[in-house]
């Protein structure tokens, strides 16, 4: 009974000896201490005021609550920046007299991640999501934070799991 009890211990402290590979969020082992998220600055020919800090925030704060990173101004050991390159709404379903029923916000935001400390990690890539919402809506306000918010939610994680889940 003793043996099992020894081989449960075993078995328990190589598991979690074998976790310090992985965090909790998925991310892999980072061999790194800083980051940084320059301003991604708002190129799309549709422009919305605000969605370039908004989302440069947003990167900012999920990568410093899925890691032990610090946030640095400059320096970084792993930096993110690019820029919207697209922000368009358009018609997505048509009612039978012709009229648009659902329209579709479509962002997409060109990223360059480099990472100093293994140069094979960089990369330059696009990621984009949309928010589909009734054509009666007008995309203001509320309607319009709440678009921004689940289509940054998603592109962020993307470009998470890119950079450093690696997933």
């Amino acid at each position: 009974m003793k043996n099992i009890h020894y081989i449960l211990i075993l078995v328990l402290l190589v598991t979690f000896n074998s976790c310090s590979v992985y965090n909790f969020t998925g991310s892999s082992k980072i061999d790194a201490k800083t980051f940084q998220v320059n301003f991604f600055q708002n190129n799309a020919p549709l422009i919305e005021p605000g969605i370039d800090r908004t989302f440069t925030l947003q990167l900012q704060d999920l990568i410093q609550n899925q890691t032990n990173l610090n946030l640095v101004k400059t320096g970084g050991e792993l930096t993110y920046e690019g820029e919207i390159v697209d922000y368009r709404i358009s018609p997505m379903t048509a009612t039978a007299d012709q009229q648009a029923a659902q329209n579709r916000l479509k962002i997409r935001i060109n990223v360059r991640f480099t990472n100093k400390n293994k140069e094979t990690d960089n990369f330059e890539k696009p990621f984009e999501f949309f928010y589909d919402y009734p054509a009666g809506v007008q995309l203001t306000g509320s309607a319009l934070n709440t678009a921004v918010k689940e289509i940054f939610d998603r592109i962020t994680q993307d470009i998470f799991n890119e950079s450093l889940a690696k997933w």
